[in-house]
């Protein structure tokens, strides 16, 4: 069945030079292309996931800032509502001071008109008791 004449070496030594050949001009730079994109590939990865570790670092310090926002808003707020109490506070205070001092004051005026008045009651019944004495005794014995 086989003939192990010339035909045989020269068929494997075809094959070897088929290999060395397709090696040097097709596998090589395949396999060139295929690893310089696996570089690649892997270079990109590596600088994606440090630009998505930047990414997540900054998302948690602006969440920090703005938690640290929130907070002084807050205490601002407090501060201010604090403020807000206590002029409220002091302002009604000086309301019912003022209002006390009116009342006081016109207490005190209608405490002299009283006075006043009275007296000029008391003025008036000496006048009309003397007219009165007058009238009754006569004028001699009033003085």
């Amino acid at each position: 069945m086989f003939d192990f004449d010339a035909t045989l070496p020269m068929m494997a030594l075809q094959f070897v030079v088929l290999a060395i050949i397709l090696n040097a001009i097709f596998y090589k730079p395949l396999n060139k292309v295929l690893d310089e994109r696996a570089d690649y590939i892997r270079k990109q990865e590596t600088d994606e996931l440090e630009k998505l570790t930047k990414a997540k670092k900054l998302a948690q310090e602006y969440e920090q800032q703005l938690a640290d926002a929130r907070k002084q808003s807050q205490e601002i707020i407090g501060t201010a509502q604090a403020d807000a109490k206590k002029i409220a506070t002091d302002a009604m205070a000086a309301a019912q001071k003022q209002a006390q001092a009116k009342k006081e004051a016109v207490a005190q005026e209608i405490e002299q008109q009283r006075q006043d008045a009275l007296r000029n009651l008391e003025q008036q019944v000496d006048a009309l008791s003397r007219q009165i004495l007058e009238k009754l005794l006569g004028s001699e014995f009033v003085n």
